[in-house]
């Protein structure tokens, strides 16, 4: 998720690029209540949001996922891309084939000698990308992270799908109710750095405290790196290691899609509960055919389509990547950023076979 800014003269872009770097030092000024008050930055400058600036015309933006061929990430990025041509601007996509932490590094230093106005990136690992994204936004070219965060001070704004702790504490409700509060679950995540992923994680341990599950335990977290054949393989091996087990909650697309299609061919269909985040269209016949109960995701088309206009906004000179401030996301109406740059889309949709046939994406 992500917003841009671009303010109308070059002293004012490169105070906006200062007050978003040191954001969770000092608190940028922008259209709340606290407007009025100079935001002075390390080296002295200071930037305002003009809510009433016009989105400017032929802004370049590029997006860059963890990975070019992850599908979901392909459904936010191409809803993106159809954004900007909504506000007169252009987009694209490019990023690398695997999800090292490392691996979006060369792209990033690539869009900086492009000159694109906006990056957005679903990053890998929140500290790998962090220096040439320091040096992007030196250049005046804004940053919005979307999907897997970076560390704050390595961008303006982080466009969230929901809330992490939603997402986190929800994953092991829903599983919970399947299991009757009861049995060994494992998780089934994506890559070991991926910062959303272990957000997520974090808030299902914490969870899992509570006296509620004290008849459940978490035996193991497993790691497909966002790789089909990977995933499926740790699910496979899962099952095999821990033959009690009675559940596994996978929040990555290509994690529960794959642990899906090794269940619904194996003795375990029908005896281990699946549950996770996954798309309607990916996950449609084994919601049919009996594999799974019920999943979780947001509209990954709005996550695109609003961090788009987030980053117009934010080349715009609109915001600044301070809390309270607001924009309009075209469509999808208005939004105010949050806590350290964090906008967030909205609470996710639980699909099952009563509403799966509705979304398709």
């Amino acid at each position: 998720m992500r917003l841009h800014t671009r303010t109308r003269g070059r002293v004012l872009a490169a105070a906006s690029v200062v007050c978003a770097l040191t954001v969770t030092l000092a608190g940028c000024s922008g259209t709340t209540k606290d407007s009025a008050k100079s935001d002075t930055k390390s080296n002295g400058s200071s930037a305002k949001a003009n809510p009433d600036a016009e989105l400017k015309k032929g802004l370049k933006l590029a997006f860059l996922p963890k990975q070019i061929n992850n599908p979901y990430e392909k459904i936010v990025d191409d809803a993106g891309i159809a954004a900007t041509k909504e506000f007169g601007g252009t987009g694209k996509e490019v990023g690398p084939s695997d999800s090292s932490a490392s691996s979006q590094v060369s792209y990033i230093n690539t869009l900086i000698q492009q000159r694109q106005d906006a990056i957005l990136i679903a990053a890998n690992d929140p500290n790998a990308v962090c220096t040439p994204l320091k040096n992007a936004m030196k250049k005046d070219i804004k940053v919005v992270a979307y999907d897997s965060d970076t560390a704050k001070d390595c961008r303006q704004l982080f466009i969230n799908q929901a809330s992490s702790e939603e997402i986190g504490r929800s994953q092991v409700q829903h599983i919970a109710k399947q299991l009757d509060f009861k049995g060994e679950i494992a998780i089934l995540s994506a890559t070991q750095n991926a910062t959303n992923q272990n957000t997520w994680i974090d808030f299902m341990k914490d969870e899992l405290k509570k006296p509620a599950y004290k008849n459940m335990k978490l035996v193991k977290v497993a790691y497909g790196d966002d790789d089909d054949q990977k995933s499926f393989q740790e699910t496979q091996g899962l099952l095999k290691a821990y033959p009690k087990l009675k559940g596994i909650i996978s929040p990555t697309t290509v994690g529960i899609a794959a642990a899906a299609r090794y269940i619904s061919s194996s003795s375990y269909k029908g005896k281990v509960v699946l549950n996770g985040l996954g798309t309607p269209n990916q996950m449609r016949k084994y919601v049919k055919d009996g594999t799974v109960e019920q999943f979780s995701l947001w509209d990954p088309k709005k996550l695109g389509y609003l961090g788009a206009y987030a980053a117009a906004a934010l080349a715009s000179g609109q915001i600044t990547g301070a809390e309270g401030e607001k924009f309009k996301a075209g469509e999808l109406g208005d939004y105010t950023v949050g806590k350290d740059g964090e906008v967030i889309l909205g609470p996710p949709t639980v699909f099952n076979k009563d509403n799966i046939d509705d979304f398709d994406f």
